[in-house]
């Protein structure tokens, strides 16, 4: 064993000459064994080792015997100690988490507030390993969660990763070195541990070797995820600029939601898979994606980048009577609405050909018809279309965020039936027996020479 975490410790690079390690010590066999083998392979490696315990005080006299028990095992190898106690159950309390999770976070906050520039030794192995890319599994996970715990995270190292439980324990048995054993592993009260005494035996029984190949698959999948990994540096270097990317769509769909998921995560906002597969889609295409609170991913196609867009001020409702003529709800635009019969709009489209407006069958309109700007809660079946879609989602999709606060709708008794930027609705849509149309367009009031402002139809 000590050979196979020799050379795991010089392929990985994990310490060098003249480093300090500090073995994070629980007084189990796993965290033994790594400092007995640190401990021998301090000439070798030419390292200082040290050792800290974190008492999490969830089990009366049961943790002070793990603390005293480390203790005395380092003063007679002769190895500095430290102990630490915590309050993980007010901890957990106050922060809403399970007191394994708060164990975990006030266990590595004295790991990194007592580690300052050494290295912390974990005693994580193959077994822990194996346990957590199941979790992972379980759970959701791309390759980066199947590529199990990461043997090397700032200043924190794995050293037994290649390592089985059964070889730890038999490496203390030749040795004659007792180690405790904390009474909540030999339950089924936490996640992992239902992993580990259900799960695992059952893999064993499909494969007696399945923790030595696990070592294998995952060493593998650890190697392709160091790859893209690399390669997500490299995109990153290259088109990322504080909160933004530029042509970031060049890469391959990997890539870019790793450089999302790391923009992301750098500002401390949520994301999921489908979350990144939504903001990648708007990288490419263009539009806009709520992230948190006033946080927008926000893409034109070519650039892409996170904003904060204050909530548009939607208190003032503006409307007035739809007028066959000029329409002005807003002052720099003015919305036109022509009668035409079917000879004359024939005529418009053969002399306007390049123009673009809206058409809509005149006499379905219902009632009275009113134009007014955009209110919370908008929806419109499009013409064409089998189903009713949110007005904002359409916004988002296809009009620049500069000019939403602007947009003409035209509504009837009925609802809407015209979205400036978006379309007419499918129940006022021309058809063959159509006599007379409603021509609609919209004009910048600053270009008065009749030029009409390009819309998608």
């Amino acid at each position: 064993m000590i050979d196979k975490i020799f050379r795991h410790i010089k392929d990985n690079k994990l310490l060098l000459d003249g480093d300090t390690v500090v073995c994070g010590l629980s007084g189990g066999a796993d965290s033994v064994g790594l400092l007995l083998a640190l401990h021998e392979l301090r000439e070798k490696l030419g390292i200082n080792v040290e050792a800290l315990h974190v008492n999490h005080c969830l089990r009366g006299e049961e943790s002070d015997r793990d603390e005293e028990f480390c203790c005395q095992l380092c003063s007679r190898l002769g190895i500095p100690f430290s102990a630490f106690r915590v309050d993980v159950k007010s901890y957990a309390k106050e922060h809403s988490l399970s007191d394994e999770e708060a164990a975990r976070k006030l266990r590595y906050g004295v790991f990194e507030a007592n580690s300052q520039g050494k290295k912390i030794a974990t005693a994580h192995n193959a077994n822990d390993n194996l346990e957590t890319v199941i979790l992972n599994l379980a759970r959701g996970s791309a390759l980066k969660g199947m590529a199990g715990i990461p043997v090397r995270r700032n200043n924190i190292i794995r050293p037994l990763l290649t390592v089985s439980r059964e070889e730890i324990e038999a490496f203390l048995s030749e040795r004659g070195q007792e180690f405790v054993t904390d009474s909540t592993n030999l339950s089924d009260d936490y996640t992992r541990n239902k992993i580990r005494h259900k799960i695992i035996p059952l893999m064993n029984e499909l494969n007696s070797s399945v923790i030595a190949t696990s070592v294998r698959s995952i060493g593998a999948m650890r190697s392709e995820n160091e790859l893209i990994e690399a390669e997500t540096d490299g995109a990153e270097e290259k088109c990322r600029r504080d909160n933004a990317f530029t042509w970031l769509s060049q890469y391959h769909a990997v890539i870019r939601r790793r450089c999302i998921a790391r923009l992301l995560s750098d500002n401390s906002l949520p994301y999921s898979a489908d979350r990144l597969a939504e903001a990648d889609n708007i990288l490419i295409n263009g539009g806009k994606l709520n992230i948190s609170g006033n946080i927008y991913f926000v893409s034109d196609g070519s650039k892409a980048e996170l904003k904060n867009i204050a909530p548009c001020d939607n208190t003032e409702e503006l409307s007035a009577d739809l007028k066959i003529g000029e329409n002005s709800i807003f002052p720099d635009k003015t919305l036109i609405c022509e009668l035409l019969n079917c000879d004359d709009l024939k005529k418009i489209q053969a002399v306007n050909s390049l123009l673009t407006f809206y058409v809509l069958d005149y006499d379905k309109i219902v009632g009275r018809v009113i134009v007014r700007n955009r209110r919370f809660g908008d929806k419109i079946r499009l013409k064409g279309k089998n189903f009713t879609s949110s007005v904002k989602k359409l916004i988002n999709e296809k009009v620049p965020a500069p000019k939403r606060s602007t947009l003409h709708f035209i509504e009837d008794d009925q609802g809407t039936v015209f979205a400036e930027n978006i379309g007419i609705a499918q129940r006022v849509a021309p058809d063959r027996d159509t006599v007379r149309f409603l021509r609609i367009s919209v004009i910048q009031k600053s270009d008065r020479s009749g030029s009409i402002e390009p819309q998608k139809k």
